[in-house]
């Protein structure tokens, strides 16, 4: 018989946990950063249009509470040349994290770049107060007080980023700091160290070789306004063979002929410079007074023309085109250069001078009168003004041309030197004893050496030293490099 079994189950008493009640799923709340990553991805591949997409998007999930895509929202309206829109935006990611000194740093770079110098120094003074070892916060105030012509506390800021941290953008611009105050040694010298920390650096390598040649050139230029062209040219020659295509060098190298005499081999260097840099009117003007010195006035006006074209403001150059129109028989015309020189020059009394001796050969005696008592007031000026002394032509000059329209009986000249305002550039066609022409003999134009414009400050608007670039931005986007020029040592011949 066949018995049925039971299965026996064991039956366990329920566990505690499975009579807790289920908790409910948490609900999800919008994480601020979550698509960080992405904007990331897209920025550093500039594919900047996905990157805005990404970025609206991640602003509405936010309410706008987004630093991170405020911020990269900045950067590409910057990018784009808006910068007023992305210093709005980096205002706004100061104030959600206004302990972060990079929000802080970025508001002061749009700042600069707007031109706001002193605002940006604001800043960026509150951004050192929250990271007291930052060097690109020094070295960015350093460049804002360049602009700000404050060399001193520029040079500071530098230093501080220096010690804070050597880099090559550092030294770049406290050199060119150096050099905007003419001190051509210590330029020199933070090159040198430069060089050292970064020996690679082609920029710095360039820059310091460039800045010898330079002092080469000023050394010649020295000797050349003292009338030692032999030894000037001995200098010149070691430049040319390292820049033998630099257009102050044989600018200087043909004032040195100039000087010697060699009218011939003067023009021919000279117009090696004229092609080497067409656009200076320092070399068309020098070129212009060898042809008038060897009485080729045609070419004489041909480039005085141009170099008044580049400079307009010059009253010497229309006083020398002058001199051409009227040795070419154009006299009208020589009288409205003349009448322009007047007006632009207010000191140089060779200008009054030549435009009396002009129409006094004309017959117009009332007109060469008050030129001439024009001439004895810039005399009078510069004579109390300084101890200069006066060219010996002019003053034999002028003396006959005052008993000639008999005037100036009380005008008193100092001992016959030259006279360093008109030593290089007071020019004309003939012999100081004749009136039908105005001043300025081949004597007086030989006499017009290179100077020495590299070691004197230059005034406005004729400046012997081509200054380097201007500064570069700040080194969170830093300028390519730009080659570096060779100063154009004595590019004019008068001295300042």
């Amino acid at each position: 018989m066949a018995e049925g079994k039971v299965a026996m189950r064991t039956q366990f008493p329920p566990s505690a946990e499975s009579q807790k009640p289920r908790l409910k799923k948490a609900p999800e709340f919008p994480i601020l950063e979550k698509q960080n990553w992405l904007i990331h991805l897209h920025y550093i591949r500039k594919d900047y249009e996905a990157c805005k997409a990404v970025i609206k998007e991640q602003l509405q999930e936010t309410q706008g509470l987004c630093e991170y895509a405020i911020y990269v929202q900045a950067l590409i309206f910057r990018l784009e040349g808006n910068i007023q829109e992305s210093l709005e935006l980096f205002q706004t990611c100061a104030v959600l994290s206004p302990q972060c000194a990079d929000n802080l740093k970025q508001v002061a770079r749009s700042l600069f770049l707007l031109g706001k110098h002193k605002a940006a120094i604001e800043v960026y003074n509150e951004a050192a107060k929250l990271n007291q070892k930052d060097w690109e916060i020094c070295h960015n105030l350093g460049v804002c007080y360049i602009y700000l012509k404050q060399f001193n506390k520029a040079q500071d800021q530098l230093h501080n980023a220096l010690h804070l941290n050597r880099h090559d953008l550092t030294y770049i611009m406290l050199g060119k700091i150096h050099l905007l105050e003419g001190d051509l040694d210590k330029a020199i010298e933070i090159y040198k160290k430069a060089v050292e920390f970064s020996p690679e650096n082609t920029e710095l390598l360039t820059t310091l070789g460039l800045l010898y040649l330079q002092a080469i050139l000023a050394a010649g230029s020295m000797m050349q306004t003292h009338g030692d062209f032999d030894v000037a040219l001995t200098k010149y020659r070691v430049v040319a063979c390292a820049v033998p295509e630099s257009p102050p060098l044989w600018n200087n190298i043909g004032m040195c002929f100039f000087g010697k005499k060699k009218y011939v081999a003067a023009i021919s260097c000279l117009k090696r410079a004229n092609y080497l840099a067409p656009f200076d009117w320092k070399i068309l003007y020098n070129l212009g007074l060898v042809h008038l010195t060897m009485q080729q006035y045609a070419s004489a006006f041909h480039f005085l023309s141009a170099a008044i074209n580049f400079q307009p403001k010059m009253g010497e150059l229309y006083m020398l085109l002058a001199v051409a129109l009227t040795n070419l028989e154009d006299t009208e015309n020589a009288r409205r250069a003349y009448a322009e020189a007047v007006r632009l020059d207010k000191c140089n009394p060779l200008v009054n001078l030549n435009y009396a001796v002009l129409l006094y050969s004309q017959g117009e005696k009332g007109g060469a009168r008050a030129q001439y008592q024009e001439m004895e007031k810039k005399v009078n000026l510069l004579k109390d003004g300084s101890s200069l002394d006066f060219d010996p032509e002019m003053v034999e000059v002028a003396q006959k041309l005052g008993a000639a329209l008999q005037v100036g009986e009380g005008l008193v000249w100092t001992k016959p030197v030259k006279d360093p305002k008109s030593k290089h550039r007071t020019t004309s066609t003939s012999k100081a004893t004749s009136f039908q022409q105005p001043l300025g003999s081949n004597q007086a134009l030989g006499q017009a050496m290179s100077s020495a414009a590299a070691c004197r400050k230059p005034p406005s608007g004729a400046g012997g030293t081509s200054q380097l670039t201007k500064p570069p931005s700040l080194p969170l986007e830093p300028e390519p490099p730009v080659a570096a020029q060779p100063p154009e040592a004595s590019a004019q011949t008068r001295e300042k």
